[in-house]
């Protein structure tokens, strides 16, 4: 594999477990109060509460704003314009206009209806689903956008276990030595 397929197969892993550490950070509340739940023994309670509605807004809304950051990073995108906004429209009335009406609903109702316990998870899921492919797409446009462009102090990390390049190593720190007679 040459050094360049194994930059691009670095930095695409890194942004993978990037994308996946930020949606466990959304779920992470989520997952403390399930467990609470499980605790009590209500986990069911847990599909019939506004929770999932919760966390799939919330992740609509940050795919929202990568794919946003797509559109307005790299303004020479031609064809590629309408199939970011299909997906922002798609974001919209897939999962962050049912996720808030069923927030709406079952907030504001006494009885809810057992429907609400499959299709939480299902737009919980195609939230997730969506927000990968806007941070895919955000960070494709980011770096095309960039290309011929020099690169910045950090942009290509090495592989750990690997020295950074010659040309890239960061100047030694000057730091004041300590004199003998410090009383500290």
């Amino acid at each position: 594999m040459s050094d360049n397929q194994n930059r691009n197969e670095h930095y695409s892993l890194s942004m993978m477990y990037g994308t996946y550490a930020d949606i466990l950070f959304v779920l992470f509340p989520f997952l403390v109060i399930a467990m609470q739940r499980l605790w009590d023994g209500r986990l069911y309670d847990t599909l019939m509460r506004a929770d999932l509605s919760i966390a799939a807004a919330i992740l609509a809304g940050l795919a929202i704003g990568k794919f946003v950051l797509g559109l307005v990073t790299n303004r020479d995108l031609g064809r590629y314009k309408e199939r970011i906004v299909f997906f922002i429209a798609l974001t919209l009335f897939v999962v962050l206009g049912p996720a808030i009406i069923l927030m709406l609903s079952i907030m504001g109702s006494a009885e809810v209806p057992g429907f609400v316990a499959f299709v939480q998870p299902i737009l919980l899921i195609i939230a997730i689903s969506l927000y990968t492919t806007a941070v895919s797409i955000s960070n494709i446009l980011t770096r095309h956008g960039t290309e011929g462009q020099a690169p910045e102090p950090g942009d290509e990390l090495p592989a750990a276990g690997q020295s950074p390049s010659p040309d890239r190593r960061p100047a030694p720190l000057d730091l004041p030595r300590r004199t003998g007679n410090d009383s500290h």
